[in-house]
């Protein structure tokens, strides 16, 4: 099912121009729904929610989004208009793994690894790239794994761990790509001393068609260390922030007539019912 995974960026207060600055950077995009409390655009075909409320973390690089582009042009392109308010976490430049290579913190507080390559490696344009650091360093492979037995349509897709002398032990990941529910996404280990590590203001929503698919998600992440938030929320053992909500949650708290009702429904649940949505 397409997009039934996508980023949630929590910018509190300003969805709206960030919405339009990311339109405006990445070009080919769209705007899907809009609310006070949330705005769905559409960036080369992908879904990014925007979140005005929620989450009072900020976003940090243990999340990020790496970037696929086809040329340096289009690398440079996206690296100056994202560095206008941002800030350099690795210099735009050649390196081993890619000609044209950059990570960048937007003004919001985003991530972005702007890498030039051949579009065969990847035909996502934007995939999240998790970063296990701090007391997280060295379970990457363990989550991945996990993702992969839950989600159906996925696999791994590569791993590559640390050489020797490349700073970092060799028993974690040092780059791995794998997908989820046909959703590619990237993650890594680090041992460095980031002051960093996973929060809610970026979380991974899963769009579903049926309770029973709730149901399954919710439970296994939820569990074994994982805990439930609210509202269709949860962190999951690793750290990570999941929204599990019905695929039509948006319109459905956005309907003239029965929208706010849903919406209170929805603010006493943990687990999200669709049936009790429906007919709140």
């Amino acid at each position: 099912m397409k997009n039934s995974i996508y980023p949630c960026l929590g910018i509190k207060g300003k969805i709206a121009e960030a919405s339009e600055f990311y339109i405006q950077t990445f070009g080919g995009a769209k705007v899907l729904q809009t609310s006070d409390i949330v705005i769905l655009i559409e960036l080369s075909g992908q879904k990014f929610m925007l979140l005005n409320d929620g989450p009072s973390s900020s976003p940090n690089p243990s999340i990020s989004f790496m970037v696929m582009c086809e040329s340096e042009a289009e690398t440079e392109q996206y690296w100056n208009k994202l560095l206008d308010g941002g800030k350099i976490l690795m210099a735009l430049d050649k390196y081993d793994w890619s000609p044209k290579y950059g990570w960048i913190e937007d003004k919001y507080g985003v991530s972005w690894q702007l890498y030039t390559g051949d579009k065969a490696d990847t035909l996502q344009k934007f995939s999240p790239t998790l970063m296990f650091t701090g007391n997280k360093a060295g379970q990457a492979k363990t989550a991945i794994q996990d993702y992969v037995q839950l989600f159906p349509d996925s696999n791994i897709q590569g791993i590559l761990n640390y050489k020797q002398g490349e700073g970092d032990s060799e028993e974690f990941i040092k780059h791995a790509q794998f997908k989820i529910n046909d959703f590619v996404m990237m993650a890594m280990d680090s041992s460095a001393d980031h002051k960093f590590g996973f929060n809610d203001a970026i979380s991974l929503v899963v769009a579903c068609e049926t309770q029973d698919e709730i149901d399954r998600y919710w439970t296994y992440l939820s569990s074994n260390g994982g805990h439930e938030v609210a509202c269709g929320w949860l962190t999951d053992k690793y750290g990570i922030s999941w929204q599990i909500i019905p695929k039509e949650i948006v319109k459905l708290i956005n309907d003239p007539v029965r929208g706010q009702r849903a919406m209170n429904a929805m603010m006493k649940m943990k687990k999200l019912i669709i049936a009790d949505l429906e007919n709140a």
